[in-house]
């Protein structure tokens, strides 16, 4: 078993932070990213730039950390950490562990959600190593992956025939994606767009207009964010917001109106931002978000409609084990659990509107 050392990032590694974390063993994660960092520092959550390392190898990682009363604080490792394999999360965690005590952070906990996938052996693993099963936190804990290293035409001709046919389709008769560029104009076209699919669906719930802009605004502004559009009758009627972060671009946002006559358009905005996504160097493409593999076809999960269109174009499902607890006090932790998270993701509510996470 391998030894690690934690340690903070410094001044220059936070100033480069992209580039280190985009070269992490497994590509890093767009939650993990700088513009990410920017937008959750001071909502509600601190930032640590945390550093991994193990025999001449470094994993960057972000930590958010929140403070409560009595309890001390949560180390949050957001889709992390990101390591070599799946032996060396127990070192890691130890170092982490061994870290924040010489620094006398007062952490009674740190929950993880590496992108490993869900498999009776990892969730073995996992008990064995001490980790308690917590709940799951990001959309895309389970997702629909799409291979799209091969030729433009090889991907094309990856996806099912249902798919294929509605971009043809709408290819031939005329419907065309835009790409537009960031600002509050383009901002508002697309939140009205997920208003309207929320209403219609409640598949997700919706931040406020005010976090989405400044999300939009921190990947844009560091060139890693691209938004599509398709419109119908002089209005917006498709629309998706797509991030290029390293070799990995994930369908983060996205919304349509009801009752379009322009078939095909939804599948055309996602192929436009396929091929885009190549042109920009990415290999992979997250649909972020889909019922587990288990409950694809299950038409009562509230994303069994996005589910299917997602898998149209991949019929994979890929289920990360989701998210687990390193605990560091065992008795503060059993609080949180038996009611502390529950009360404190309440009180964040009722006091700024929003999500606790």
């Amino acid at each position: 078993m391998r030894e690690f050392t934690a340690r903070f990032a410094t001044a220059e590694e936070i100033e480069n932070w992209d580039k280190h974390v985009t070269a992490n063993p497994h590509g890093g994660n767009m939650l993990q990213s700088a513009a990410y960092a920017s937008v959750k520092n001071g909502h509600g959550w601190r930032v640590r730039f945390l550093v991994l390392e193990t025999a001449g190898t470094a994993s960057y990682n972000l930590v958010l950390e929140k403070k409560f009363p009595i309890l001390g604080r949560l180390w949050y490792l957001i889709k992390g950490p990101d390591l070599p394999a799946v032996d060396d999360l127990t070192p890691a965690l130890q170092a982490c562990a061994d870290f924040a005590r010489s620094r006398k952070f007062n952490v009674f906990a740190i929950k993880i959600e590496p992108d490993i996938e869900a498999t009776g052996e990892a969730h073995e693993f996992f008990t064995a190593s001490g980790l308690v099963k917590a709940p799951n936190i990001q959309s895309n804990d389970s997702t629909a992956l799409l291979d799209i290293a091969p030729q433009e035409n090889e991907v094309l001709r990856s996806i099912t025939s249902r798919a294929r046919n509605a971009i043809r389709r709408a290819e031939r008769e005329g419907c065309e994606v835009i790409r537009q560029d960031q600002g509050p104009e383009t901002y508002r076209a697309l939140y009205d767009l997920m208003a309207d699919t929320v209403k219609a669906k409640g598949s997700m719930p919706l931040r406020s207009f005010e976090y989405y802009s400044r999300f939009w605004d921190e990947f844009c502004n560091r060139g890693q964010g691209n938004f599509f559009f398709v419109y119908e009758d002089g209005k917006p009627s498709v629309g998706a917001f797509v991030i290029n972060y390293g070799a990995k671009a994930t369908y983060k946002d996205g919304g349509s109106s009801q009752n379009r006559k322009q078939y095909g358009d939804s599948h055309l905005v996602q192929w436009a931002a396929i091929r885009r996504m190549k042109e920009l160097g990415c290999t992979e493409y997250d649909f972020c978000g889909t019922p587990p593999a288990a409950r694809i076809k299950d038409t009562s999960h509230p994303l069994y409609g996005m589910g299917m269109f997602k898998t149209s174009f991949t019929k994979t499902v890929t289920d990360f084990v989701g998210c687990y607890d390193y605990v560091l006090a065992p008795v503060r932790h059993r609080l949180w659990v038996k009611g502390a998270e529950r009360i404190f993701r309440r009180l964040e509510t009722m006091r700024t509107g929003g999500q606790f996470y």
